[in-house]
This record gives structure tokens, C-alpha cells and sequence, in this order.
């Protein structure tokens, strides 16, 4: 349940004024958290005297406040209950997940953020091929993974300050598997689980496929308010939170320490288990020292921790991993068997020779995102000064806030000139999310500068007055 001065809070200042009655603002503000995926869907709203309390306003304003959210399905009440938030039609996700054709040649694709393989690849390939006949006398079936890249991967979490064997280490096809695996073991269908809002679209479609209920946590400017979410987890008892804590996808955030601390404990207690998307921990671009990972602070085994090669290294390279308890791998690796068996021994060979130049790699992959971020940031702010944003300490995104809720229009219009974006309700339950829109700056300066000048275009045409343009008909003989 939301507390009178947590829902205040997350007004801010709500009263429309010029004459708009007071119960009419307050539902339409509520309505633009809603709509923006700053208030969770299906969080039990405060009492009505509470609110009036926390807001300095009658009680009758709240009431009539909550009756007109009721009236247009913001709002579902049942006597002696409570009042939940919901969305008109019901919480649905708004996209089967992001995948679309191959660009054309001189298309800008910004709808996937990802970079291009990096150069020492090659030479990891060519590596790797000399390891391979260790292997052909065995049938090349390894469930949790070749030996020598998980503890290559466990080495890398202990020397995060998490002492971890490779045990403790599963090898998937990627991160997705990875958290399908999860998803697979530790979600019963049709039970519900916690996603943050905004989030990574793919992990809503993952859990869309297990027909799980999602209740949702609002990301707000700020990152994470850690008694919301925690209250949020106690109130539901999710079986799963899907979280990303390190410059999470698509706002950039980090989270804090203390949330941290506090979050494998009240899971425990909520019963449920934390999958922690830790894809971009590698990523840091303003920050000397990261944060201990989630899992450092569990006593219970109730965090498991997916990563992968994806981000900082290339999505051609189809290597994911899942860190968890010892007997928790195994059980991960009992339900692999019915999906994809095992893994490709080739691919996990240069996967763990990649590694070995991680510290290369991830230098100059940090050198030139902060480069792009930093030429995208100025030509937004020279270009588009009325677009809100934070520039982000890590990760490959910016989470930008629009003029006006024209996301998708927008998309629509700017990919007829040559760009392709990923809109806002992409990553938020449908109908939420229009006045956002996520930017990554992966790509070279020249093609994010170009970007933005088509960009600038297409929003100058949404405010043009659509005139029907007709043609002459194509001779048929």
C-alpha cells in the first residue's frame, strides 16, 4: 500500500489551477503517473482521509478524485478493501519485444543498444580453435558450461567482493536464456512478479510467456525510492523481482548501497527470489568505484545473478551466465535440459580467451561510449533544449523525457528519414511510458549527430497540420 506522503511525494505539485476544479487535477495527475510508469500498477492506493492529510486538502476532494479515476479505469475499488491503481482495458505488455528486420545499408539504427565487436575478437577466435580438440573425444554436451570459462567468471565476481566458485557459475545462450531459465525454475505460471518501470522490453516478453501477473515499480528521476519498493515487496509477495541495479535499462541508474543492503533480506521475508540483471556492471563511465553486487548482501540464496557478453563485448557472441547457490545451478541445469540442452563449446572457448584481454577491452569500450555520450548529450541539449534528461554515469543509454506524449509518432515519423528508435511504451506496460523515448549512444559521433538533425525534423513535422496528399492512379494495362 502506498502511505499518504509517498503518493505526495510523487505528485509533487499537482494542483492544475486557471479554474480547474481540485478533484479534477488530482485524478489527472494521477492519471500522468500512470501514464509515465512512475506509479506502480496494482499498488493498493492510500486511505482517502490519509491522502487528504498528506495533501492539506479535504477529504471530499480526494473522493471525488478517486470517483472519476473509477469512472475512466485508473482505478478499480472494492468496499471495505481499498482502491488499486490500474490502466483502462488492463496491464498488458506493449510490444512482443523489440525485434525488427535488418536496417536498410544507410539506416541509423538506434532501436538496439549494442555496440560492434571489438578487435582483439578475432584473435580470441583464432585462439580458441587450438583449445578445441581437448574437446572433440566427448560428446560436447555441458550443461552449466565449460570449466575454464566458468571460473574465468568467477574470478570476475570475487574480485568484485564476491567470493564465488565455479560452482556457483551456469553458462546460457545469452542473457535472455538466462533469464528464461530463471524464469522457468523459480515462476510458477500465472504467478506474480515484480518488473521496475521503465525496464529491458524483452524481460517483460519473457514473463508475458509464462502468463506471470507483473506488478510493476516506478523508476522516477531520482532512481529507486528504496520504502516504496521495499513496501511494494511486502505488500505483494511476488515469487520473482526482476531488478537491474547497474546503470539500469533504459533510465541509467545505479543503485544506491543501502537498497542493496536492505533488498535480499526483505525479499526473503516477502518470499521471493531477486533475478539481478547485472549486464552492464561493466560499463561504469564517471565512477572509480562500483558498488558491491546485490548478491553480496545475501544470507538466504535468494539472488540470482545473470550477466553476459552482450554489452560490453558483442551480441554475436551468444554467452550468458547465471551466478547462484551451488544447488540452485543444479537445478538451473535440470530444466536446461528440456530447452537447448547445453551451450556451443566453440563459442564458450572464445568467450573464456576473450576474457583474458577484458581489462583492454573494457577501456577502450568505456573511452569511446563516454566520447558518444558526451557529443549526444551537447547536440540534444543544443538541439532539443526543451527534452529532459540526466546524463547517466554509465550504461549506453539516455532516458529522455519529450515535450509532449509523441513517443511512437515520433518513431514512426523520424524512421521514414532514415533513423530507428525504440519508443517509450516499448518498455512499460501498455499505454504507459508515450512521453519517453530511449537513445543509446553506441554508434559513431557522425551517425548520432546525424541522428539528431532527423530527429529535430521529424518532431518539427508532428507539429505541422496534417494535410491529405492524393496521387494519380497507376496506369493498368
Amino acid at each position: 500500500m502506498l502511505h499518504g506522503s509517498q503518493l505526495a511525494r510523487l505528485l509533487g505539485r499537482w494542483d492544475a489551477g486557471r479554474g480547474v476544479p481540485d478533484y479534477a487535477a488530482l485524478a489527472t495527475a494521477v492519471r500522468g503517473l500512470l501514464s509515465d510508469g512512475r506509479l506502480p500498477l496494482g499498488v493498493r492506493l492510500p486511505a482517502e482521509r490519509q491522502l487528504a492529510a498528506a495533501l492539506g486538502i479535504s477529504r471530499t476532494t480526494v473522493t471525488a478524485g478517486y470517483r472519476l479515476l473509477r469512472e475512466t479505469g485508473h482505478v478499480t475499488s472494492r468496499r471495505g478493501a481499498g482502491s488499486w491503481t490500474t490502466m483502462p482495458g488492463g496491464a498488458r505488455v506493449g510490444a512482443a519485444g523489440i525485434w525488427t528486420a535488418s536496417p536498410a545499408p544507410d539506416m541509423i539504427d538506434l532501436g538496439r543498444a549494442a555496440l560492434d565487436a571489438p578487435p582483439e575478437l578475432a584473435s580470441a577466435a583464432a585462439e580458441a580453435l587450438t583449445d578445441l580438440p581437448r574437446y572433440l573425444g566427448d560428446v560436447g554436451y555441458h550443461p552449466v558450461g565449460l570449466i575454464e570459462l566458468r571460473e574465468a567468471i568467477a574470478r570476475g565476481y570475487t574480485d568484485r567482493g564476491l567470493p564465488t566458485g565455479p560452482d556457483q557459475i551456469m553458462i546460457t545462450s545469452g542473457v535472455q536464456n538466462a533469464l528464461d531459465l530463471a524464469i522457468r525454475l523459480l515462476v510458477p505460471v500465472g504467478q506474480p512478479v515484480l518488473v521496475e518501470s521503465p525496464t529491458y522490453p524483452n524481460a517483460l516478453v519473457g514473463f508475458a510467456a509464462r502468463r506471470s501477473r507483473m506488478v510493476t515499480y516506478g523508476i522516477g528521476e531520482a532512481g529507486w525510492d528504496r520504502e516504496l519498493l521495499l513496501d511494494i515487496l511486502r505488500q505483494n509477495r511476488p515469487r520473482a523481482a526482476y531488478l537491474i541495479p547497474e546503470f539500469q535499462n533504459p533510465t541509467g541508474h545505479l543503485m544506491p548501497v543501502d537498497l542493496r543492503e536492505r533488498l535480499p533480506a526483505a525479499a526473503h521475508a516477502a518470499g521471493t527470489d531477486l533475478i539481478v540483471d547485472e549486464s552492464f556492471v561493466d560499463l561504469a563511465l564517471d565512477i572509480d568505484e562500483m558498488p558491491p553486487p546485490v548478491a553480496a548482501f545475501d544470507r538466504h540464496a535468494r539472488v540470482l545473478s545473470i550477466g553476459g557478453m552482450s554489452k560490453t563485448y558483442w551480441g554475436g557472441l551468444r554467452i550468458g551466465w547465471i551466478r547462484a547457490a551451488a544447488p540452485i545451478v543444479q537445478r538451473l541445469a535440470a530444466v536446461r535440459v528440456g530447452v537447448d540442452m547445453s551451450g556451443p563449446v566453440i563459442e564458450q572457448l572464445v568467450a573464456a580467451r576473450l576474457l583474458a584481454h577484458a581489462q583492454t577491452v573494457v577501456e577502450a569500450r568505456r573511452a569511446r561510449l563516454r566520447r558518444q555520450r558526451d557529443v549526444l548529450v551537447a547536440a540534444l541539449r543544443e538541439r532539443l533544449p526543451e527534452w529532459r534528461f540526466r546524463v547517466p554515469a554509465g550504461g549506453v543509454t539516455l532516458w529522455l523525457e519529450l515535450d509532449a506524449p509523441i513517443s511512437s509518432p515520433l518513431c514512426r515519423t523520424v524512421e521514414q528519414d532514415g533513423v530507428r528508435l525504440a519508443p517509450g511504451p516499448r518498455f512499460g506496460m501498455d499505454g504507459t511510458m508515450e512521453r519517453f523515448l530511449r537513445m543509446p549512444f553506441t554508434l559513431p559521433e557522425a551517425d548520432l549527430l546525424a541522428a539528431v538533425d532527423r530527429i529535430v525534423r521529424a518532431r518539427g513535422e508532428l507539429d505541422r497540420p496534417y494535410r491529405r496528399s492524393y496521387e494519380s492512379p497507376a496506369l493498368v494495362a
